[in-house]
């Protein structure tokens, strides 16, 4: 119990001085999850001899919120040392900042242990990109055991959170399924040349740091920033539930929680399987 409180106070802390941070664990846990299971070996530092899944195409440049973690870990590790596992606390700073958004809360299953390894041909392969097809997501979550709907409810995680323009930039310019005036906003910020690469704009236009069902109310207008999410609202076999969840928060939310336990049960490791790191950023 100490250990979650010290987990929602840190998160709480961050998030008033920059609610941005608040989609950061999210993204984090996703992607951690996706390479292996839920055992935190997105948060492993490269070494001389480790090349790890920071550098990972979805990861390089844009993951962030690894200083987030090892600050809780580190003031767990003060009271309780070698106890709880920086998988467990990613998981559980996951489900504090969505809740601190204004999101809904689930119950954290815990007890994961930490992984002495990562993959980064994993996270390069296992992490659906922003220019996915629908086929393709669907296919990539149910690599994960995670079904069609849980995808369509988890991808409302983009409610929160900015993105670079090189990851929206094709969409803006090439893709006529976009409300034109939406797409000029942001040719403002991302411009045809190549320039201004890092320059940042939210996944949702209406409330970006307020998690909600405006992402699929603006799927629904065509002001999707990347094509992987618009393709949740295009004519295919995700509309029917993208609409449900633009008309009904209540409902969105139940199947994001709902979603999220199941995607924080893939494959962790327990018993005596890894480890409990002292510090996050290395094994042992």
């Amino acid at each position: 119990m100490l250990s979650l409180l010290q987990t929602f106070t840190a998160i709480k802390q961050t998030l008033e001085k920059e609610a941005r941070m608040g989609a950061s664990p999210l993204r984090l846990h996703f992607h951690d999850c996706f390479v292996n299971g839920c055992d935190g070996s997105i948060l492993l530092d490269d070494t001389a001899t480790f090349k790890g899944e920071k550098c990972a195409g979805a990861n390089a440049n844009s993951a962030r919120g690894f200083e987030v973690i090892d600050n809780i870990n580190t003031q767990i590790e003060k009271v309780c040392s070698g106890v709880v596992s920086c998988a467990d606390i990613l998981a559980v700073a996951t489900r504090d900042s969505v809740v601190q958004l204004g999101g809904p809360s689930w119950n954290v299953m815990l007890g994961r242990r930490d992984s002495t390894t990562a993959s980064l041909s994993g996270a390069n392969s296992n992490l659906p990109g922003t220019s996915s097809s629908l086929t393709s997501l669907i296919s990539a979550f149910r690599a994960q055991g995670l079904t069609a709907k849980d995808m369509i409810a988890l991808s409302g995680a983009h409610t929160i959170g900015q993105s670079r323009c090189q990851f929206f930039r094709s969409r803006i310019y090439n893709e006529s399924n976009i409300d034109k005036a939406f797409a000029a906003s942001l040719q403002k910020t991302c411009p045809f040349n190549g320039a201004g690469d890092s320059n940042l704009a939210p996944l949702d236009s209406t409330t970006a740091n307020g998690f909600d069902n405006n992402y699929y109310k603006n799927l629904r207008s065509q002001k999707g920033v990347f094509h992987s999410d618009q393709e949740l609202f295009n004519g295919g076999s995700a509309d029917a539930q993208a609409t449900t969840y633009s008309t009904s928060q209540q409902a969105f939310f139940t199947d994001f929680a709902a979603a999220m336990v199941r995607m924080g049960n893939i494959k962790p490791l327990t018993g005596t399987q890894g480890e409990i790191r002292k510090n996050c950023r290395r094994i042992n």
